[in-house]
């Protein structure tokens, strides 16, 4: 099951997992070219003072192409009930004579990463919100698969456990690059904050990915909230979430690395429990997934290539 979109990507061409060799840092774009470690801190410095309203109204007036990715955690819907308000808001004070009859009011498109082992509860919702918020939604799976299926047929079952490097790289990072890169994606909104603890702990509320290409913005515009003024946010403006969120599913990825969160654990402890994990790639540095990923693969090679050998001459 997938959730309706207003926009759907093309499938790209296959990259060579193993000769393509990871894209260098590059030059910051024209439009993006004020964004210096000096003006950044800057803006850190005078975001800080803001709500999390008043830092998304002065994104939508100061980064270009913006968009949001999300898979609809609480933190995520809460950005997108507040962006709904900013953009309708902002419509009514728009003179008529001014308004684009094409344009959707929403003015922030979202962006799904479907990495078809999704609850089917978070891609129900995906759906259902996009169509509450009248927000135009950019779904992107797996390259070449539109169905588990597809995507165990080209890489086997339980490639999670396998390898998990060739699984995050597969499922999550291209795809979102993908994204990036088709939609000519400059800034994007995140849901993470600095409650959520381990590499999230010391996030600035603006960012700027060298890693990617071309560079990117990145928003983090609830980083001070803690997990219970999300919550009390939801309920006091009735945003529509996750039901497992009611069964103690605080943190929800993947079907099969998510659990509930026990009384006591931070937020995102039942997330890849045991593993000594804490992120799934996204908000990694690209260059180092995909040369996790490159070398991942070019291990799977060397191994099946010896399996092939040893099953040809058992006597070898």
């Amino acid at each position: 099951m997938s959730p309706s979109t207003t926009a759907t990507s093309p499938v790209a061409e296959p990259v060579s997992p193993v000769t393509e060799t990871a894209p260098q840092t590059s030059a910051l774009p024209a439009n993006l070219a004020i964004f210096t470690p000096v003006y950044l801190k800057f803006l850190n410095s005078r975001l800080a003072r803001l709500s999390p309203e008043k830092i998304l109204e002065w994104a939508l007036i100061s980064l270009p192409n913006l968009y949001q990715t999300t898979a609809f955690g609480l933190t995520g819907l809460v950005i997108l009930d507040m962006l709904s308000k900013i953009c309708k808001q902002q419509y009514k004070e728009t003179r008529p004579e001014d308004r684009d009859p094409s344009a959707p009011i929403h003015s922030v498109p979202l962006i799904f990463i479907d990495t078809l082992y999704h609850f089917d509860e978070t891609v129900e919702l995906a759906n259902r919100a996009a169509k509450h918020y009248n927000a135009p939604m950019h779904v992107y799976k797996p390259q070449s698969c539109e169905s588990r299926e597809d995507f165990e047929k080209q890489n086997g079952e339980r490639l999670w456990e396998t390898d998990a490097d060739i699984y995050d790289y597969l499922v999550k990072v291209e795809p979102a690059r993908r994204a990036y890169q088709e939609l000519n994606v400059q800034a994007f909104i995140t849901g993470r904050r600095r409650s959520q603890g381990a590499s999230r702990g010391s996030i600035d509320i603006i960012e700027l990915d060298m890693t990617s290409t071309p560079p990117m913005l990145k928003l983090n515009p609830l980083a001070s909230w803690d997990y219970d003024t999300v919550w009390a946010y939801v309920q006091v403006n009735q945003v529509p979430y996750n039901p497992l969120i009611d069964k103690g599913y605080k943190s929800i990825g993947d079907f099969h690395s998510t659990q509930p969160t026990l009384p006591g654990e931070n937020e995102r402890d039942g997330r890849w429990r045991g593993q000594g994990k804490t992120e799934c790639g996204l908000h990694k540095d690209y260059l180092r997934m995909r040369s996790s990923y490159v070398a991942a693969k070019k291990r799977k090679i060397t191994l099946d290539a010896s399996k092939v050998s040893v099953e040809a001459d058992p006597l070898a």
